[in-house]
């Protein structure tokens, strides 16, 4: 059971940086991210080639996994520069799915449906098997860590204070003198550098990704952890992440209590419990657990 506790929790720090670099994108900039599935594929499988193909070392390849999705942000922010909203959702959803279609085909390349076997582990000689999770839990938690610094920094600098003003009204922030392209596209890639991130991690974690990993719902999870923790605020997407992967876990038992589900239905309520959720907290909560911190003047 402590085993099942701290693989669930590393994948709590997976959904942490993934909603982390949500907010970014849209709670401080509005930028719709459909796509959050394509940039983690990206980042799982160029760390995971890199390692077990080229013969990089763990790190570089993690840090090549990221750099990988900053530059597909950029792209992609690009590219849709003049869509907004639901156009750019779509833009970004279509993107995904190439992602997970090319992963899918290029066996050469990805090994396809087979999953891509992935031996490399960042200090694997050094631990043991169990003492391995608990240090790669404190991996992830540190990668954590680091992703909510750089966010909150941005949250509370000048930088993040024009995202505000560009996803309040782009066209003010455009008249003030501010470069609206040049800070959603940076920041756009910005976030698609820690989902890049986030899934390298999570490719030397699990060490076999295929495409069926990287399916919608994943983006689905992450947009459900932003909005139950409260967008804009860092510190309530944690709690959101937390929240979210504590029901869909959680849920896997309750075939323990009522004993008439089979699997089939058990993942039908463990979807509908997350929807029911989501209602219940934007009728109670619409701005999340922690609704976003407002900043007030200062005097002099």
């Amino acid at each position: 059971m402590s085993a099942y506790l701290v693989a669930m929790a590393t994948y709590v720090g997976f959904f942490m940086i993934l909603a982390l670099a949500l907010n970014l994108q849209w709670g401080m900039t509005g930028m719709v991210n459909f796509g959050i599935a394509g940039f983690y594929a990206l980042g799982a499988y160029a760390s995971g080639i890199l390692t077990a193909k080229a013969g990089w070392p763990v790190g570089f390849g993690m840090l090549a996994g990221a750099a990988v999705g900053a530059a597909a942000g950029a792209l992609v922010a690009l590219l849709s520069v003049r869509l907004r909203d639901d156009f750019l959702a779509i833009v970004t959803l279509g993107f995904a799915e190439v992602v997970r279609l090319i992963c899918l085909n290029e066996d050469w390349l990805t090994e396809g449906p087979r999953g891509l076997k992935i031996d490399a582990r960042p200090f694997g000689s050094v631990f043991g098997r169990e003492d391995y999770a608990l240090f790669y839990l404190a991996l992830v938690a540190t990668a954590v860590l680091a992703v909510f610094a750089v966010a909150e920094a941005i949250r509370r600098s000048p930088y993040g204070r024009v995202l505000r003003a560009i996803r309040e009204d782009d066209v003010v922030a455009s008249v003030l003198g501010k470069d609206v392209l040049v800070f959603r596209v940076a920041t756009f890639a910005i976030g698609a550098m820690f989902m890049g991130l986030a899934g390298a991690l999570f490719a030397h974690f699990i060490q076999n990704i295929s495409p069926y990993t990287f399916l919608p719902t994943v983006s689905i999870f992450i947009w459900m952890s932003v909005i139950v923790g409260g967008a804009g605020n860092n510190k309530g997407l944690l709690v959101g992440a937390g929240v979210v992967m504590l029901i869909l876990e959680g849920s896997r038992f309750l075939n323990d209590f009522i004993r008439v589900l089979d699997a089939e239905k058990l993942s039908s309520i463990r979807i509908i419990l997350i929807g029911v959720l989501l209602i219940v907290i934007l009728r109670f909560r619409p701005s999340g657990l922690m609704p976003e911190e407002k900043f007030k003047p200062t005097s002099d």
